[in-house]
């Protein structure tokens, strides 16, 4: 008399199924707390009570909850000049960014020209090549233009983008050339092109760049160090700097309060728009 397997295999199968993903859950999770740890830290010692210092109680837990680091924070430099300076350098270099990248995503996905691919794989070589190695050419070329200073200086090194050059022309790589064809039965020019064929179709890549170019010069630190000298023209992380170089010894709770008030808006929007920063890039060229 024969016995049927299946329904014990199947059973099994399942039984290791759910093992797998539990094991995976758990790794996840421990890998997760790890890597929030940095975070988890800056936020205890901001609410941490000024008086309770770190070699004496609980180092993690102090006597109460406290504000005073942060009101320390706020008094001790002027963030709303930090924080208008700073959208004005993130958000406004993003779109002179956006222009620049469509036009040469364009040029070298599309157009024909001598020695396209040659100036290509020069725009992939600064990819490459440290932004610090570029700092003493950008600084004296921003003293030449007379612009120390100021919040056109700030922008200026990264105008051109050669990591938004790639990825738009990948992106419009993908679009079919039919569509191209069939706007210019239309009349259509190349700047037609652009605004009705090209630019809608990849959405994703503009989401793609666009989140990364502002949580990568919201972190900017050392140009706008370099280039800035008031307070009209410091950025956030310039000014966090400020509180390092103004107190006496190590404040970890003022530290850690300054910390959060340069994150916290970066950190709320990703983890609001998080779904979409991840599906950006799975839609994009980087596929």
């Amino acid at each position: 008399m024969k016995t049927d397997a299946t329904p014990v295999t199947f059973t099994l199968n399942r039984q290791k199924i759910r093992w797998n993903l539990l094991i995976t859950n758990v790794i996840l999770i421990v890998v997760s707390i790890i890597w929030l740890m940095p975070l988890i830290m800056t936020i205890l010692l901001s609410v941490r009570p000024k008086k309770d210092t770190l070699g004496a109680g609980n180092i993690f837990f102090g006597s109460g909850f406290s504000l005073e680091w942060f009101q320390s924070a706020f008094d001790s430099q002027p963030w709303g000049t930090y924080y208008l300076t700073t959208i004005i350098f993130v958000f406004g270099l993003l779109a002179l960014q956006l222009l620049t990248i469509t036009l040469s995503g364009y040029a070298f996905a599309r157009l024909d020209f001598f020695g396209r691919d040659f100036i290509f794989i020069l725009i992939l070589v600064q990819i490459m090549i440290p932004s610090a190695v570029l700092l003493v050419p950008n600084f004296a070329t921003v003293r030449f233009l007379n612009l120390y200073d100021t919040k056109l200086a700030l922008l200026l090194p990264y105008i051109g983008s050669a990591f938004g050059t790639f990825l738009m022309r990948q992106t419009f790589r993908q679009i079919p050339r039919e569509l191209e064809d069939a706007a210019r039965i239309d009349g259509c020019n190349w700047l037609g092109l652009l605004r009705h064929v090209y630019i809608p179709s990849s959405t994703s890549g503009y989401i793609a760049f666009s989140l990364a170019s502002v949580s990568a010069h919201w972190n900017e630190f050392l140009w706008p160090l370099i280039i800035t000298r008031s307070d009209d023209n410091r950025v956030l992380t310039v000014g966090l700097g400020q509180i390092l170089r103004s107190e006496s010894g190590a404040q970890y709770g003022l530290i850690g309060a300054g910390t959060l008030i340069v994150v916290a808006p970066l950190l709320l929007l990703f983890i609001i728009f998080q779904r979409q920063f991840i599906n950006s890039f799975l839609r994009s060229g980087m596929k």
